[in-house]
């Protein structure tokens, strides 16, 4: 390929984040969750619950909604990534991922304020959900194809930072014309666009066909330069139980390669942490601090904005130093935010009270977001390209499916921990406590990563080996 056709393949492999952000700025953190929150709390109210077991019925929901969803993904990454690898095809299931990614994110509508059709559209945000991650899995398997390994830290940061960009401009959208508050009205003071009908919540309920025409406008780009090769002539992609065999054997390969296997194991423990904090940040807002969809948005913007510089700073760091210090600090500023988001409700901070109306809780959270936003995302973009650092070219789909796998194969963790921890002492706060203790724990596994990858590790070891010295 020529340069500029390999430019505009870069540019349209970066179209993949923004095209796919809204889901997890919108979706998952900000709008969506939010409301599936404020809606399935009234819901259980009116069954007969408590307010204080209605909020924690409602978190333990969502929670469980993201326990089945990543067990899915973990279990199935793999697979497919080792079917594609076969027949060296990832656009065609990227295109099949999509078309469930555009339907079920435009069925999220169909959540009523009274809570009609709330076990349905809980189903199809998972749905949703598990698409989304398939595809970035596709995608991300074709990052080593996009430069060199010191290339690789900024393309990935470059990318992560132009889709918090999309996420940004997106949720200034739906906050200015679109979600209501409490009084109809949406940011600027003006009813929903469209005619779309404040009582009804329609405003807030966009954000499904919203989230779903953003993907379907902005996907062009990569469809159109992201090109793969042509398949290797009479290849067909193996079937599920070689593809199955397949992986067995991979990740039983991992017990000789030390480095690699102990980043999956740590990534496995700190992205499980950071996925559970961007899924209940929002939800630990309305239930904890009170706040209303439009402040919530707010808290969005500037998180997302602190993203997009961070992760690209991020980036450009990762350049020069490499990956792993970029990991390393990103996981000891969530931990300080974690320790907050546990210490801190509406009347009081590590137990001293606070006067009425203090809006301390509220300043300390809006930080709590910028940290989260920009230590989360430089954290991503990092950790993506220390992958790239251990893969094998020949099978890159199937080693970001393990990848995947690392950040799925305990999704059920955090969330089941926070369900069980909110159950049992009844608190949203305190249900946050072992979320501490993944970020602790994948940090301390880290010591036994190659900061220069697999193949570095390789060399090293040769070189303090007996045999290798005499």
């Amino acid at each position: 390929m020529n340069s500029q056709t390999d430019r505009k393949r870069v540019v349209g492999w970066y179209f993949f984040d923004w095209a796919t952000q809204p889901f997890y700025t919108l979706g998952l953190t900000f709008i969506f969750g939010p409301y599936f929150a404020f809606v399935a709390t009234n819901a259980f109210l009116a069954s007969g619950m408590t307010e204080t077991a209605a909020d924690a019925q409602a978190q333990s929901v969502w929670s469980l909604g993201q326990m089945f969803a990543g067990l899915f993904i973990a279990f199935s990454a793999p697979l497919l990534g080792a079917i594609a690898d076969s027949a060296g095809r990832k656009r065609p299931w990227i295109w099949g991922f999509s078309v469930v990614y555009v339907l079920t994110t435009f069925g999220l509508w169909w959540l009523m304020p009274d809570g009609t059709n709330l076990w349905l559209v809980l189903a199809l945000f998972y749905i949703g959900f598990i698409a989304a991650e398939t595809m970035l899995n596709f995608t991300n398997a074709m990052l080593p194809s996009l430069g060199s390994d010191e290339e690789i830290g900024k393309i990935s940061g470059t990318g992560a930072s132009l889709g918090y960009w999309g996420g940004v401009l997106s949720l200034f959208i739906m906050l200015l014309l679109l979600a209501e508050n409490d009084t109809g009205v949406t940011l600027i003071g003006i009813e929903p666009i469209l005619g779309l009908d404040p009582e009804a919540r329609e405003g807030t309920r966009s954000v499904g066909p919203f989230i779903a025409i953003w993907f379907m406008i902005f996907m062009i780009p990569f469809f159109v330069w992201v090109k793969e090769g042509k398949p290797v002539a009479n290849k067909a992609p193996i079937g599920v139980g070689r593809a199955f065999s397949q992986v067995v054997t991979t990740i039983k390969g991992l017990t000789r390669q030390r480095s690699m296997g102990m980043f999956l194991l740590s990534s496995m423990f700190y992205r499980d942490a950071l996925n559970a904090i961007y899924a209940f940040g929002g939800v630990y807002a309305t239930l904890v601090l009170n706040w209303s969809i439009i402040q919530i948005g707010v808290f969005g913007i500037v998180g997302a904005i602190t993203a997009a510089i961070a992760t690209y700073i991020g980036g450009m760091f990762d350049r020069k130093f490499g990956p792993m210090p970029v990991i390393k600090f990103c996981i000891w500023a969530l931990i300080i935010v974690s320790a907050l988001i546990v210490g801190m409700s509406r009347d009081s901070l590590f137990g001293v009270p606070l006067g009425d109306g203090s809006s301390l809780p509220d300043i300390i959270f809006y930080i709590c977001g910028a940290t989260i936003g920009g230590a989360g995302g430089a954290l991503y973009a990092a950790s993506r390209s220390m992958m790239v650092r251990h893969i094998d070219p020949a099978h890159p789909t199937e080693a970001f499916g393990l990848f995947a796998l690392a950040g799925k194969a305990t999704a059920f963790l955090a969330p089941a921990l926070i369900a069980l921890f909110t159950w049992w002492l009844q608190s949203n706060q305190l249900g946050f406590l072992p979320v501490i203790g993944l970020f602790i724990f994948g940090l301390f596994l880290l010591r036994w990563v190659n900061p220069n990858g697999e193949r570095a590790a390789e060399w090293d070891s040769k070189r303090s080996s007996p045999s290798a010295s005499g």
